[in-house]
């Protein structure tokens, strides 16, 4: 009996190390991750456009193949081949036409695709959750089916969400360069659309091809100068270059002095994103608590009180 209790504490012992550290092995994968994912979206956002970061590197993530899958759809459904699941109630009503503009998938996902993929996923979740619980239990199936046709029906707003942020990161971290060509070129004696011809002209950005495609429109008289800026403004779900472009339309529009407000401007938007840079690695150690309050802690906890439970359990 005293034998078989000591083989059993060991091995809980060893599993419970194994967990341990098989999560810090795991936390330590994923924030090397991060890190090499970092540092590629700053490389491209220099060297590439915005279809090169979201079109190539980006279809590896999960996010991506959702936004993709939704695209795919939105063009299928256009052809009378196609069989929709969705209900037609379902695809007429609108879809959030301001997310998917601060996503930058404007015209490519329409308001069927966007139903059609949201209730495709969450059948596809509801099934796949049926199907791992069904293995152990038929109630754990019902379970983990209701929560696969929950996790699918979210998987699309939380795709383009996480797109969208990573667009605002993306841009804002060049606006305070952008902002400071433009003043510089304005300080020179050279006109708004001059200065801004220059950024674009120079720079291989999403954020300069967002402001050459707006500054082709009001040279063709397609659209307004002000109307265009602020067309580039919500194709961002950023607060800082909504104020920044509402400054320019104010300058233009009363002829104030833009270079010192746009100098300002880039500041503001370089200590915004330092601080934003410095609050993402100091959440760093409050992320970690978790894995280790629960798989790491106890682990160790049992290592060092191992001894002295092997002795209890010889002791009977």
């Amino acid at each position: 009996m005293g034998e078989f209790r000591v083989a059993d504490v060991a091995a809980a012992l060893a599993l419970a190390f194994a967990a341990g550290l098989g999560a810090l092995v795991w936390g330590m994968y994923v924030a090397w991750r991060r890190r090499l994912h970092h540092r590629a979206v700053v490389a491209e956002n220099v060297a590439t456009s915005a279809e090169g970061r979201f079109g190539k590197s980006g279809d590896k993530r999960l996010d991506e193949r959702i936004v993709g899958y939704a695209r795919d759809l939105t063009q299928r459904v256009q052809s009378p081949l196609f069989h929709p699941i969705a209900p037609r109630a379902l695809r007429q009503r609108p879809c959030p036409e301001s997310r998917l503009r601060a996503a930058g998938l404007r015209g490519t996902v329409s308001s069927e695709g966007y139903w059609e993929t949201r209730l495709r996923l969450a059948c596809a979740g509801g099934v796949l959750g049926f199907a791992l619980g069904l293995a152990l239990t038929f109630e754990l199936g019902l379970v983990l089916s209701g929560v696969g046709l929950v996790a699918g029906w979210r998987a699309l707003p939380w795709a383009i969400d996480r797109r969208s942020r990573e667009r605002a990161s993306a841009m804002e971290c060049d606006l305070a360069e952008m902002l400071d060509v433009v003043a510089l070129g304005m300080r020179s004696g050279m006109s708004f659309d001059g200065s801004l011809d220059l950024y674009t002209g120079h720079f291989r950005t999403h954020l300069a091809d967002e402001f050459c495609s707006a500054h082709r429109q009001w040279a063709c008289g397609l659209a307004t100068r002000t109307e265009a800026l602020r067309t580039v403004a919500d194709s961002y779900a950023s607060p800082l270059l909504g104020r920044v472009i509402e400054n320019i339309v104010r300058s233009l529009r009363f002829g104030s002095t833009m270079a010192g407000n746009l100098e300002d401007a880039a500041r503001e938007a370089r200590l915004g994103y330092k601080a934003r840079r410095e609050e993402a690695v100091a959440k760093a150690p409050v992320k970690m608590m978790v894995p280790t309050g629960v798989l790491i802690l106890p682990a160790m906890l049992m290592l060092v009180l191992g001894p002295v439970l092997l002795e209890l359990a010889g002791g009977f």
